[in-house]
């Protein structure tokens, strides 16, 4: 038989002889791990919460043309989800390097010589074609492509939370910037009623009726009024310029708002505290990392062993100064080689505890992201909850002051009030007015907290990448990474 024929069979033995990767802990070893003294309950605690299906897409139930037209922007030029767009670039050249190791290398190796008195002397011409092979017996190569492969999945679902989390950005932008409008049309609103009650006051003393003290009284009362609405003009300002700055604008505060909050949109399907951890995108992400840090105690383990590998060569060689004994041109050879570590200082045995120490970490901040993840849609169905109740207390009490403001002021002009009572009453209304306005505000941003706590996407997807939360993270990463590109 001759000698290369027995390339084959020590490959097929190598293949046969491989040790079989161990699978990274599944989902809910993990969980067992990270969350130990976390009981998940079978529903929400909260109040607030419907049943049903988290669905997608909740972007449109708020039916505005802008905001969507804003969140599109923002997806497009926002520098911090190009900074994520990147990421992911490099994560997958990072992932195509780890691989690199299971195939061949194949290099070229070239040298000539010009005699004794050029090039290095030697005289001799060579050229060759030289193949190594690491025959990945104990699975190091393959671990290392797999902790590569995990690293760059946690960097895709760590940007589709990054895009997740700016189109809520957006939106509550959005709706902070339409209340502060809104605020300040209240503000402007009770600075004509103090006017009127300012010329009020001084036509009672011009017949005679009034006294400087009440004149005095409103002119105090309307300065500190306008001082109010000025501040609310500047955060209304402020409010447009964050949301410029969001979508990548220039921040002008040139950007136009609606003059009215939208519709609070129906019930929100909440599905199961048991099924959060399986749709988050960082959660997903936390996830990747432990399996990543899991390869790469494996490939650390395996770096111990022994390591086989086979090499190949092709060459031709020639020389001016002195005849070669073969003259066989070109020439061919084929070998293997054991490396096998003996003592290096330990140096090994540190590895193994260092990737071991960095899964441990893994597991830990899965478990810190988990957390949180159930706090946040515990406080958003809770804040929610109770920015419904309180918008209804306070409708009722804005008709109440507006009702008792009516009354003030009409015992005023009759004489059997003084002109204190209608301007507490003024600034009791003016009060209720924007505590109001805030809560069917809070009302709308906590609806988007809640969307974003549910690991809900903004968007449709499509109905290939219904079936699981992996699917749906690499879905919307491949949507970000084609909005970047146009």
């Amino acid at each position: 038989m001759r000698r290369s024929s027995y390339l084959p069979m020590l490959v097929a033995a190598s293949v046969l002889a491989g040790c079989a990767l161990q699978p990274p802990p599944k989902p809910d070893e993990i969980r067992a791990q990270a969350l130990p003294h976390v009981q998940v309950p079978p529903a929400w605690t909260a109040p607030g919460s419907a049943p049903g299906v988290v669905r997608d897409n909740w972007l449109a139930s708020f039916g505005d043309v802008q905001l969507d037209a804003l969140i599109r922007e923002a997806l497009a030029y926002n520098l911090d989800l190009r900074v994520a767009a990147a990421r992911v670039e490099q994560a997958a050249a990072y992932a195509k390097l780890a691989g690199a190791g299971i195939y061949p290398a194949v290099n070229v190796l070239g040298h000539g010589g010009l005699g004794k008195s050029g090039g290095d002397g030697s005289g001799v011409n060579l050229i060759g074609l030289f193949a190594n092979w690491e025959l990945d017996i104990w699975g190091r190569a393959r671990s290392e492509r797999e902790a590569g492969v995990q690293q760059y999945q946690s960097v895709v679902a760590d940007t589709e939370y990054a895009r997740q989390s700016i189109a809520a950005m957006v939106a509550k932008s959005w709706l902070l910037a339409i209340e502060s409008r809104l605020q300040l049309a209240i503000a402007r609103d009770i600075v004509r009623f103090s006017e009127q009650a300012l010329g009020l006051a001084r036509d009672r003393l011009r017949v005679g009726i009034g006294d400087e003290y009440d004149v005095e009284l409103a002119l105090t009362n309307l300065e500190t009024l306008r001082d109010a609405a000025r501040q609310l003009e500047l955060a209304n300002q402020q409010a447009l310029r964050a949301l410029e700055t969001i979508v990548g604008r220039y921040p002008a505060a040139a950007v136009e708002v609606p003059l009215a909050l939208p519709a609070v949109p129906g019930p929100v399907p909440v599905g199961l505290p048991s099924e959060l951890l399986e749709r988050r995108p960082d959660v997903i992400a936390a996830e990747r990392r432990v399996a990543a840090a899991f390869n790469k105690v494996g490939e650390a383990k395996a770096a111990r062993l022994p390591k086989f590998a086979l090499t190949a060569g092709v060459n031709a060689m020639s020389s001016d100064l002195f005849i070669l004994q073969s003259h066989a041109n070109p020439m061919a050879s084929l070998g293997a080689n054991l490396v096998a570590p003996i003592f290096n200082g330990y140096a090994l045995e540190a590895q193994v505890d260092i990737r071991t120490a960095e899964q441990s970490l893994a597991i830990a901040d899965y478990g810190r992201v988990g957390a949180k993840t159930f706090g946040e849609v515990e406080a958003a169905l809770s804040a929610g909850f109770a920015a419904d109740e309180r918008a209804t207390i306070l409708a009722r009490a804005e008709t109440s002051a507006s009702r008792t403001l009516d009354l003030a002021q009409q015992r005023y002009k009759v004489g059997s009030g003084d002109l204190r009572a209608v301007l507490q009453q003024n600034v009791a209304l003016y009060g209720t007015r924007t505590s109001l306005l805030r809560m069917q505000s809070e009302r709308l941003v906590q609806r988007v907290n809640l969307h974003l706590a549910l690991g809900g996407s903004f968007e449709p997807l499509p109905a290939a990448a219904q079936s699981s939360g992996d699917d749906a993270v690499l879905a919307g990463a491949a949507g970000a990474k084609r909005t970047l590109e146009r």
